[in-house]
């Protein structure tokens, strides 16, 4: 699933070639055709990123809603138009590009109510100007449960994915299974922190890097990372261990990030 970052990136990218134009919205796959319908010839007002959530803001109040969820991907390219790649569920035509997105998890038309019942469910982002990470720290402050569930639950903060929990919470010393409660507030302002440096570097390098000083990767998937699907530590090289939090894969190096014991 993208993390925050790649949203971002994309919300930025698409806000440049579309906000303040009038779109041409189709659903050449069929799935969404009543809602294109809703959108055609509309002007697009703006595009924003809330976590892992993009928005499509149109005159008159509604937004084209995207959450791309596992399998969705999003391609842009300059006119003239091209015949759909695959099953493209919508696109989006302006006066220079088109975006088509092929297969999100939730693609569809919000009004205005319901597009602020949305964003008042999403915690705050750590991307985003207006976020205000106290929200997220008194709900971590009242819980029991674990740091890294807790930084992963998009309604308590946004964007992190799991490569980045694993790799925040590394660079903290923080162990993943440690509780809210007793995460103080130096501690959450330093995951705040450093969580909005890496996701705002992977913004620019489209890409997740978490090694201080690294450029990306010339392999596929272009991330540089510390401690994620590694063996041993680069720091004290320590083994590296493995388990899962809410079914997903998990990284601690416990010398790094001794465990902590509720009292």
């Amino acid at each position: 699933m993208p993390e925050g970052h790649t949203i971002h990136r994309a919300a930025r990218d698409h806000r440049r070639v579309l906000a303040g134009e009038v779109l041409s919205v189709s659903s050449p796959q069929g799935r969404f055709a009543a809602g294109a319908a809703r959108l055609d010839g509309r002007r697009c007002l703006d595009v924003e990123a809330y976590g892992k959530h993009l928005l499509y803001r149109f005159d008159g109040g509604d937004a084209l809603h995207i959450h791309l969820g596992l399998f969705g991907r999003i391609n842009k390219h300059k006119l003239p138009l091209a015949e759909p790649r695959g099953a493209v569920r919508v696109r989006l035509v302006g006066p220079s590009h088109v975006v088509d997105i092929n297969g999100p998890t939730i693609c569809r038309v919000l009004d205005d109510p319901e597009f602020l019942a949305l964003v008042g469910r999403i915690g705050p982002d750590v991307l985003r100007a207006d976020a205000e990470p106290e929200r997220a720290y008194k709900k971590i402050a009242k819980s029991r449960a674990g740091i890294g569930r807790l930084i992963m639950d998009q309604s308590v903060m946004a964007g992190l994915g799991n490569i980045y929990r694993t790799e925040i919470l590394w660079r903290q010393g923080v162990h993943p299974e440690t509780p809210g409660r007793l995460i103080d507030r130096t501690t959450f302002d330093r995951i705040w922190e450093d969580a909005k440096a890496l996701l705002a570097i992977g913004v620019r390098r489209n890409a997740i890097i978490t090694v201080d000083g690294a450029a990306p990767s010339k392999s596929r998937y272009r991330e540089r990372v510390n401690i994620f699907a590694k063996d041993r530590c680069p720091a004290c090289n320590g083994a590296i261990r493995r388990f899962e939090i809410d079914g997903r894969r998990a990284f601690v190096c416990e010398t790094c990030q001794p465990p902590v014991v509720a009292g």
